[in-house]
């Protein structure tokens, strides 16, 4: 029981991960200044494909629900994320946003039933510390606004990963996935579309394989390891796994741009993984799917075959990489 639990939390942290090379792409692969036109081709050819592979489209609640958890988990948070990356050093939006596993324990003690443990809100604040140890930078500004969508984006990330928890659909995870993806893709074309305006007339190779990269890997594959992730785990654990994006982020900035890793940042790298295992440790409380969740979702049997956005941009290149 211990090793497949072991194996259901290594799966999910490569969505973090892979969430965490999200700004070196973005940097060195991508036209600069286009967050949000990356965020909604990340989010809506991947939506696209996985609904046209699984042939599966919501049934009776699902169509309300896929939208707003398309909107919490990719369009609103993409749109905040894009808000406070702008306004804010990458650092100051890495450490605010540090604060989605508290939210998300609250949350699920609210919702879910599940015990805030003394453990799990130890680790929440270490797990705040650490980011803001590793990526904090002395003379990081403050913007009111920018700290106002960094927490919105917590808030509605935390919030969908709660309700993704508790509102469990019986299709096929690439199917949800897809139709996540894909609600939130759509939200976000007509946000980008009015403030960045059309794509860039040209493309490079480079671009469209950055693209590519986001799209395929970044939101199928990574969004279906995350999601898969929410149904097998407490979602206070799965928030705590998205700490790895700014350690990741860094990492490669040491390996690929150079950067050095000071004593300060060592010393938060290592209490971000020790929050991290503390969460992971952390039992949920087991809970019984509401009855019309399942009575209310019934659908035919399905047809077989079953980040962060792109917040961070050049302008943006001291401290973290807001990446998820």
């Amino acid at each position: 029981m211990r090793s497949n639990r072991l194996a259901v939390v290594v799966l999910t942290a490569l969505a973090p991960v892979i969430w965490g090379t999200t700004y070196l792409v973005t940097t060195e692969m991508l036209p600069p200044g286009r967050p949000l036109l990356a965020a909604v081709i990340r989010a809506l050819p991947a939506g696209l494909l996985l609904v046209a592979v699984t042939r599966r489209l919501p049934q009776g609640i699902w169509w309300w629900r896929a939208l707003v958890l398309g909107a919490l988990n990719i369009g609103v948070f993409f749109a905040l994320l894009f808000v406070a990356a702008y306004r804010l050093p990458g650092g100051v939006a890495a450490t605010v946003g540090a604060v989605q596993p508290l939210l998300a324990a609250g949350l699920s003690a609210a919702l879910l039933g599940d015990r805030l443990t003394v453990r799990t809100a130890l680790a929440g604040f270490a797990g705040i510390a650490g980011v803001s140890l590793l990526v904090l930078r002395a003379d990081a500004r403050l913007d009111a606004l920018g700290v106002a969508a960094a927490l919105g984006g917590a808030l509605v990330m935390a919030t969908g990963v709660v309700l993704a928890k508790r509102w469990t659909s019986p299709a096929p995870l690439l199917a949800t996935t897809g139709w996540q993806l894909l609600a939130g893709g759509l939200l976000l074309l007509p946000v980008a579309l009015l403030v960045e305006g059309p794509p860039p007339a040209a493309l490079t190779v480079q671009n469209l394989l950055g693209y590519a990269y986001l799209s395929l890997v970044g939101a199928a594959v990574a969004h279906a390891l995350w999601f898969r992730g929410i149904r097998a785990l407490p979602p206070a654990a799965v928030s705590f796994l998205g700490l790895l994006s700014p350690l990741v982020a860094t990492l490669l900035g040491l390996i690929v741009a150079g950067e050095r890793l000071n004593g300060l940042q060592a010393v938060g790298a290592v209490v971000v993984i020790a929050a991290l295992m503390a969460a992971q440790r952390q039992k949920g409380t087991p809970r019984a799917a509401p009855a019309e969740d399942t009575a209310s979702s019934a659908v035919p049997p399905s047809v077989p075959g079953t980040t962060p956005a792109s917040a961070g941009h050049r302008s943006q290149q001291q401290g973290a990489r807001p990446c998820v």
